[in-house]
């Protein structure tokens, strides 16, 4: 005999975990079910334990989706101050660190505890450690076949997540269940993900690991600036993760090593101020003095500043300005933050989250077509798009 609910959600992250309060508050009876022995891991991890838990700025031109403006009727019914409101109401401080960026100033345990809190006040029941085996659709609604029973209810709410970091217990589980009912599922990738390079590329950067210094990175008509860190692998860093969400193998991918400046204005007063200076030293100024030399070892003639003509000082800005980054790949899903693609948001309703063509079926957060920029935006389609299907439940 099956335990019936009014909702039943499948997923105890962040959007489950939104969606079930919402609802909850709103007298359904709502059982939220998660595969690992706890709710809330990646927003654990995330932010080194901190959680950056929102950004102020989130509009919808910070997030990618083959369909640009489904985003926009969640997150204009719950923006950051509501969820700001929540954790200023659990007396949780919390700071902005840069560019609108919202961490707790303590731990990321204190939003899950938060979270949880808010579920147990309003009837929630959560089970943890508890995997689906089968989803049914028939008399009643949805069935869940678990380790723990069968449970059904007459609405279902997806929020599994995507496939990104596997060693936290990711799967495509999300994607099985939309292909189920007949819904379409865009191809999935790595978004914001460290690049890797190869052959003569990652030889020229393999000793420089551990170098980081600020960038701006450009692909397809996007730019980020940001810094930049070299790895053992390739190159990771804000700008890098950033970039990596609209960049695809053979994609061109320049750099501005120096953001912050004119660097032919810049060169022609170093010139000037130190003319006996070689270009590596005057380089060493404004860069990694190991990312300098190694510049002026495999790309930039070195020699004194005194040395050079107007006409070579603007080919050296011009490189400097918009250097080619030639990236193989990316470090995949094992250390990617999000997942790129997913449930196709031409099936679902923008202001439900609800499948067009099933009703009582619902897909919220990374699991949907829509993936935020770094900088807790991906947190805030969380909360958004759970509060969206947990006000429709």
């Amino acid at each position: 005999m099956a335990e019936a609910f009014d909702a039943l959600i499948v997923g105890g992250g962040a959007a489950g975990l939104m969606c079930a309060l919402t609802a909850g508050r709103r007298g359904r009876r709502v059982l939220v079910v998660e595969h690992a022995n706890r709710v809330g891991k990646k927003i654990l991890m995330s932010g080194g334990g901190r959680c950056n838990f929102t950004n102020l700025g989130a509009g919808p031109d910070n997030y990618l989706s083959a369909n640009p403006h489904y985003c926009k009727s969640a997150l204009a019914r719950y923006t950051p101050w509501d969820f700001v409101a929540m954790v200023e109401r659990h007396r949780i401080a919390y700071h902005e660190k840069e560019l609108g960026q919202l961490f707790c100033d303590e731990s990321s345990k204190l939003i899950v505890r938060m979270l949880l809190e808010e579920c147990a006040a309003a009837g929630v029941r959560i089970e943890v450690g508890c995997g689906v085996e089968r989803v049914r659709h028939g008399p009643g609604g949805f069935h869940l076949d678990t380790a723990r029973g069968v449970f059904s209810a007459p609405a279902l709410v997806v929020a599994t997540g995507g496939l990104s970091i596997p060693s936290m217990g990711a799967t495509g589980f999300g994607y099985d269940i939309a292909r189920q009912f007949g819904l379409n599922v865009l191809p999935t990738r790595a978004g914001l993900v460290p690049l890797t390079l190869s052959g003569k590329h990652a030889e020229r950067f393999h000793d420089l690991s551990g170098v980081a210094f600020p960038v701006e990175a450009r692909c397809n008509g996007q730019s980020f600036r940001n810094r930049m860190l070299i790895t053992h692998r390739g190159v990771s860093g804000p700008a890098i993760l950033q970039i990596s969400s609209y960049w695809q193998p053979g994609d061109d991918l320049r750099l501005d090593l120096l953001p912050a400046v004119d660097a032919f204005d810049w060169l022609r007063q170093q010139q000037a101020a130190r003319p006996a200076a070689e270009l590596k030293t005057v380089l060493a100024d404004a860069l990694p003095r190991r990312f300098a030399q190694r510049l002026c070892e495999v790309w930039l003639p070195n020699r004194p500043m005194r040395q050079f003509r107007e006409a070579e000082l603007r080919g050296i800005a011009a490189q400097l300005a918009d250097w080619p980054l030639v990236a193989s790949g990316t470090e995949g899903y094992r250390t990617a933050e999000v997942t790129l693609g997913g449930v196709d948001t031409d099936e679902l309703s923008s202001s439900t989250m609800m499948a067009r063509r099933v009703p009582g079926l619902f897909f919220i957060g990374e699991v949907v077509d829509v993936t935020g920029w770094l900088g807790g935006y991906n947190f805030q389609w969380a909360w958004a798009s759970g509060h969206a299907a947990g006000e429709a439940l």
